[in-house]
């Protein structure tokens, strides 16, 4: 039987080698004939034959897959998207043609914890503060943090218990930390797997030292943290935010950044990017980093990596680990 048809569809030909190493696309051309072109922008054009790819990989700049894209690829039977959130590039149409889709978002999600996680041991060092102290003054006395300083039995709140919120649950397991957490959808069983203890998102706001925020962008959280939900917080509490930017009124933290009542880390902002000059750039007790908690350099070839992985799978068991069905499109970022 011969192997299925297979192509690319990223933003440059060059992403390829990027995320898969050679190894891998030696793995992926064992299991699949794979097209030597990579469909690009501006028009992502598949070979306009019979021979049109069985099997897309995609990733950060491939083309949304509506009707109009399908139907210059009659034969595909499954899209694998090596990057994390499919929602910019998958379409309804793919599930009314019987289309299977599957994600690298779980690779994805493991620079985002560890960077949410050396956040949160930073944030509560407070070591943005003593860094610009020291680097200003010279006088180590003087630098060094006071009062409630460290990790030590604070209490980390995170919103949702998405992937990525239960990989940085897990990642906190042994520190002296107290875990809590906020998901309507969440049981209070399901927390204490996750070794956290369910809270609604006011008392996880007032109690925590530490709010993460790993909710999808949806209408309904959109703002879902505002003025009213910053001013529920302690003074000196860190907001994370590595989810999407507009789950957090900007204008609101601002003013409680400005207060110096809070401190935030945000890799995400609303909007973004920021333009030059935007008053975030400027406030006190924030650290802004370009969106950089998910895979970047060789961080990427973990993705690659699961997506030959789950080729494999679909090639010669017909399953995959990481499916996305359509009905999941209201729930992921």
């Amino acid at each position: 039987m011969n192997a299925p048809r297979a192509m690319f569809a990223l933003q440059d030909a060059d992403l390829v080698g990027e995320l898969f190493d050679a190894a891998d696309l030696t793995r992926l051309r064992d299991l699949v004939r794979v097209d030597p072109q990579v469909m690009t922008p501006p028009d992502y054009r598949a070979p306009e034959t019979a021979a049109g790819p069985e099997i897309l990989i995609t990733g950060w700049g491939a083309p949304r897959l509506d009707v109009r894209a399908l139907e210059r690829m009659p034969d595909l039977r499954a899209v694998f998207h090596a990057a994390g959130s499919v929602k910019r590039v998958v379409s309804p149409a793919l599930w009314e043609r019987g289309i299977r889709v599957s994600s690298s978002a779980a690779a994805n999600a493991v620079p985002v914890a560890e960077y949410t996680l050396s956040m949160i041991l930073l944030s509560t060092k407070r070591a943005w503060d003593a860094a610009e102290v020291f680097q200003r003054t010279h006088d180590m006395t003087a630098a060094r943090p006071r009062g409630r300083v460290g990790a030590y039995g604070i209490t980390v709140g995170i919103v949702g218990a998405s992937r990525i919120g239960r990989r940085v649950l897990d990642l906190l397991r042994p520190f002296d930390i107290t875990p809590v957490v906020y998901d309507p959808s969440l049981s209070t069983t399901a927390a204490a797997d996750l070794g956290a203890t369910l809270v609604p998102l006011d008392g996880l706001l007032r109690a925590s030292d530490v709010v993460s925020l790993h909710a999808p962008s949806l209408p309904e959280t959109r703002h879902m943290i505002g003025a009213p939900e910053l001013a529920a917080m302690r003074d000196g509490t860190t907001l994370i935010n590595t989810a999407r930017g507009d789950l957090v009124d900007t204008d609101a933290l601002l003013a409680e950044l400005t207060a110096r009542r809070l401190s935030a880390v945000l890799d995400v902002t609303d909007p973004e990017p920021l333009p030059p000059g935007h008053p975030l750039f400027s406030a006190p007790g924030v650290t802004l980093t370009p969106h950089i908690a998910g895979s970047l350099g060789n961080e990427l070839r973990r993705m690659g990596h699961q997506t030959v992985d789950e080729v494999e799978r679909f090639v010669t068991r017909g399953s995959l680990e990481f499916e996305v069905h359509r009905r999941d499109l209201a729930t992921i970022a």
